[in-house]
């Protein structure tokens, strides 16, 4: 007989008699909450009930127990008691509001609410009762629903939550529940998971596979090149995903077609086992149940490898409580690692490590490791969650003996390499099911937990999988951060576990706001715009385009395609009007109008008024438009309030004529720059040291570019206008802002290469910036005060400054996204796109972004020009040997002109990049790449123009 004592030693978790039922609500459970389990002073009045939803007494009692539970983890992290706001219903914008809801146990989620809170104030919420939410049929999607809130704790920046009632409810835009098995509450939360028409982080059925720790090491094993624990298993008519599959080097899979009369065959399999090479120095080894109907509270028993009878009689014990799809298994109990220590061996057992790591799915599906937290325990006795404190890996490896930095870093590598690997199987998993395997089309996991326990292993340190978890690793990271919640206690923590979760949660919520919006786009663009149309389609946008070339290939990639010539914006006001008439005509019912063009910026305003969306003022994208109107204007404007535009405005002067020019050089110090008013892309900007290179400069724009036939696409459509403005000394910057409502919600910095003087040309740029903070601070605010200061409120802008001893100065404003590499590059870094993030502002949508997004790495790039390398991009840095190499991950490749066609008046024809875990890696991998393609050469010293990034 199997002993049911919970306190022996052997026991990891006792198997009992009772039903399932006693486990809790979001194990599965019924019955009542424990109670008297939280000393605290909160008020208790207050109003948990759901207007229209009625709980029962004992679903009444798990409502309170989980706010009581809620308001003991705000006590213990220092943070302020939850108001009540629920007599006050708040109103919000159902349908154009991102709505992260979480329903399941706060202790387990508090990491996620918080930075959810930080990331997206009061759009984080906590549902303590499935009775809070209701699900509602969606128009035209059948056997799906749309989860609607009617309750919830809402989380705000500095910890503080409010109880609200939302009237009308809120529509979710992501959902994660924590979910169980059984009649109560876990139940009620899987089928409100089920086919949702928002995005959802967990399902029931995805959580049957990730707690099978039978199929996951199978998996971690075959396709993750994971180790994991050597194992016997024997597996009671196993899933599909099981049956027929191939046995992995040290894990043995036994299908029984019956659980009697199974003595001999489970004698000769763990005789078989105990005695294979597998097991190498293991000197124990554990017998456990692995299934569904097993998680939390599971038996494992602990033997010697020496003794078979004790191993097979348990084996034979634990079969007969066995379903279908369920398993015995026999695994290895590895010994604690035995590390040098200066103070000489320990007298005790020693001490083992548990390693728990979060990792979450990122932009692109790529894993993250976020965050790594140790227990440490007695050699002798299994390890578990919750009994023991959490720690950093590296005060745990002190704590065992190894304290070498490098050695630590090491560990960290192999544990990192682990748990992203370990992620990258479940999703390549789930590539594989389909939407009903997964619990609805919507249903994918965002993130895991991996528990790891370190192993000797031909003298290295090994993590060994033992197994994936969806909250007890996060629920860790959350205790380890709470270390340093009360004042006075330690320096402030890293990047929180639940970071780049709640990222993933804001990017699924903006795709499933944006989904089926109808958008009209003003002007196609070039070859370098080409993701705008791939990027919709992934995005489930309905586009209608406007162009002037009828031939253009993107006239084939959207829904309505409306030919018009509008390459004359001297007569822009004209064409709104009848670019208006034409989409009333077509009966195009719009949700926003936005465009990416230069050209067509002003056009796209002067529409957005005709047809009553949402778009920055006209007067502001003029003014914004027209390079000599901006800084004059910002000259003028003093504030209040301080600091005011004009800090970062330069001294300069139109030119139409000659006499302007004779005028401008006696107005404006000289050296300066010369550039066309209404042009892009550096083409035709030049250093001027005297009159008479103004005069010689001013003549050759006026006689080679005359019109938009001579260089289309630079703005010529305006007309030729220049300006002369002052030069001034100092490193260039790019800063790409996201602004809604005159509010700035994100800013991306990068770094711009010295030029080839005297022309302007970008010559290479490095993001994220190398900047100081403060500096990187300055360059933000300069372009925020600039955009704010011209009248643009709303859209992604691209703001070029220079830094220079006095401050930021601005050179120019690009009323629209980004350029060149730079959306692909911060999506890449980032995980923002900049284009979405348009989309959503063109429709009247607050975009749905991380209020701190961090870079999780480095990029280095270096323009590739007709005119300096023609013989390079035509052999050894062709088009597609440069796409072979992207491809590889060896380089990142934007393609920005089509053809090869030298000219004295170019833009670079791609953008060539390497990343890095820092600038300098990145750095020597570019220059290494430039020499061996040819692209570095004495006339393109592409060491000198990456000296501003060291």
């Amino acid at each position: 007989m199997l002993s049911l004592d919970p306190s022996g030693p052997e026991w990891d978790c006792p198997l009992g008699s009772k039903d399932l039922e006693d486990e809790g609500p979001w194990g599965g459970g019924s019955g009542l909450p424990p109670t008297g389990c939280f000393p605290g002073s909160w008020r208790q009045d207050v109003g948990l009930d759901c207007k229209g939803s009625p709980e029962g007494t004992e679903a009444r009692a798990w409502t309170v127990y989980y706010y009581s539970l809620l308001q003991s983890c705000l006590q213990q992290a220092g943070l302020p008691e939850t108001q009540d706001r629920s007599q006050a219903p708040r109103t919000g914008c159902p349908g154009a509001e991102v709505t992260l809801c979480v329903l399941g146990s706060p202790s387990t989620f508090l990491p996620v609410l918080l930075e959810g809170g930080v990331q997206s104030p009061g759009n984080m919420l906590l549902c303590l009762s499935p009775a809070w939410l209701m699900k509602v049929p969606a128009p035209g999607q059948p056997g799906e629903a749309a989860l609607l809130v009617s309750k919830a704790v809402s989380f705000h920046p500095g910890g503080l939550t409010f109880l609200d009632d939302f009237v009308p409810p809120r529509r979710a835009t992501y959902f994660l529940a924590g979910l169980g098995l059984g009649p109560s509450r876990g139940r009620e939360a899987a089928e409100l998971a089920r086919d949702l028409t928002c995005p959802t982080g967990a399902s029931a059925e995805l959580a049957r596979l990730l707690e099978d720790r039978l199929l996951t090491r199978q998996l971690l094993a075959q396709q993750g090149g994971v180790a994991v624990p050597a194992t016997l298993a024997f597996t009671y008519k196993p899933p599909g995903l099981l049956r027929g599959g191939d046995s992995s080097p040290g894990l043995r899979l036994v299908e029984l077609s019956g659980k009697e009369g199974q003595e001999t065959l489970v004698k000769e399999e763990v005789e078989a086992f105990l005695r294979s090479e597998a097991l190498g120095d293991v000197l124990q080894v554990a017998v456990k149940l692995s299934g569904w109907r097993w998680r939390g509270r599971q038996a494992l028993r602990l033997h010697p490898r020496a003794e078979l009878g004790a191993v097979v009689n348990t084996v034979l014990a634990l079969l007969e409580k066995l379903e279908e799809e369920e398993s015995v298994l026999v695994e290895a109990v590895y010994p604690p690692v035995q590390l040098p220590c200066s103070d000489g061996p320990s007298p005790g057992p020693g001490l083992a490590v548990r390693i728990c790591a979060v990792v979450c799915r990122t932009q692109g599906d790529r894993p993250l490791l976020s965050k790594v937290v140790c227990g440490v325990g007695r050699g002798d006795r299994p390890l578990r969650h919750h009994n023991s404190l959490p720690r950093t890996l590296e005060v745990a490896l002190a704590q065992c003996g190894l304290g070498e930095e490098a050695q630590v870093a090491a560990v960290r590598q192999r544990v990192k390499a682990a748990a992203e690997a370990a992620l990258t199987a479940m999703l390549a998993l789930e590539a594989g099911l389909s939407a009903e395997q997964r619990g609805g089309r919507r249903a994918h996991t965002d993130f895991l937990g991996v528990d790891f326990a370190l192993t000797a292993a031909g003298g290295m340190l090994t993590p060994v999988a033992l197994e994936l978890n969806g909250g007890l690793c996060l629920e860790a990271c959350g205790a380890l951060e709470g270390l340093w919640a009360a004042p006075r206690l330690g320096p402030a923590a890293d990047e929180a576990a639940a970071a780049p979760l709640v990222e993933t949660m804001l990017r699924r919520s903006a795709r499933c706001l944006m989904e089926g919006k109808q958008l009209l786009v003003v002007g196609a663009g070039g070859v370098s715009k080409k993701f705008v149309w791939e990027a919709a389609r992934d995005y489930g946008l309905q586009l209608h385009l406007v162009e002037s070339d009828p031939n253009h290939f993107a006239s084939q990639l959207v829904q309505t395609f409306i030919h018009f010539d509008m390459t004359e914006h001297r007569r822009d006001e004209e064409n709104a009007r009848l670019l208006a008439e034409l989409v009333r005509a077509r009966g195009l019912k719009l949700d926003g109008c936005f465009s990416y063009w230069d050209d067509c910026l002003v056009l796209t305003a002067l529409l957005c008024q005709e047809l009553g969306l949402p778009c920055s003022p006209p007067a502001a994208m003029r003014l914004a438009k027209k390079k000599s109107l901006t800084q004059l204007h910002l000259l003028r404007h003093h504030g209040p309030p301080w600091p005011a535009p004009s800090l970062h405005a330069v001294p300069c002067c139109p030119l139409e004529s000659e006499a302007d020019v004779e005028r401008a050089v006696h107005q404006v110090p000289l050296p300066g720059v010369m550039k066309l008013e209404f042009g892009a892309g550096a083409v035709g900007v030049r250093l001027v040291e005297d009159a008479p290179q103004c005069h010689e400069h001013f003549s050759r724009i006026t006689r080679d570019l005359q019109g938009e036939a001579d260089h289309p696409g630079i703005g010529l459509g305006w007309g030729n206008a220049m300006l002369l403005m002052e030069f001034v000394e100092g490193t260039e910057h790019d800063v790409d802002l996201v602004l809604f409502g005159g509010r700035l919600l994100a800013a991306f910095v990068s770094d711009n290469g010295p030029t080839r003087l005297p022309g302007f040309t970008e010559t290479a740029a490095c993001m994220p910036t190398g900047l100081a903070p403060e500096q990187e601070a300055q360059m933000v605010q300069a372009a925020f005060r600039c955009c704010l200061g011209c009248g643009l409120l709303d859209g992604v802008f691209n703001v070029e400054l220079k830094l220079t001893g006095a401050g930021p100065r601005l050179i120019e404003i690009n009323p629209r996204m980004g350029g060149f590499y730079l959306r692909d590059w911060i999506l890449e870094l980032y995980g923002v796109d900049l284009l979405l993030a348009a989309v959503m502002v063109a429709c009247g949508l607050r975009p749905a972004l991380p209020t701190r997004p961090r870079a999780r790495g480095h990029l280095v790039g270096v323009m590739c020009l007709v005119s300096q390398h023609l013989q390079a991009l035509s052999s050894t840095a062709s088009r597609e040997t440069l796409q072979a190499l992207h491809d590889r991950g060896l380089l990142r490749l934007n393609l920005l002109e089509e053809a090869l066609v030298p000219g004295e008046y170019e833009e670079p024809y791609c953008s060539v990049a390497c990343a890095g875990s820092s600038p300098t890696e990145a750095r020597l991998r570019l220059l290494g790449l430039c020499q061996g393609l040819g692209i570095d050469g004495p006339s393109y010293p592409v060491a000198h123009f990456l000296s501003h990034f060291k």
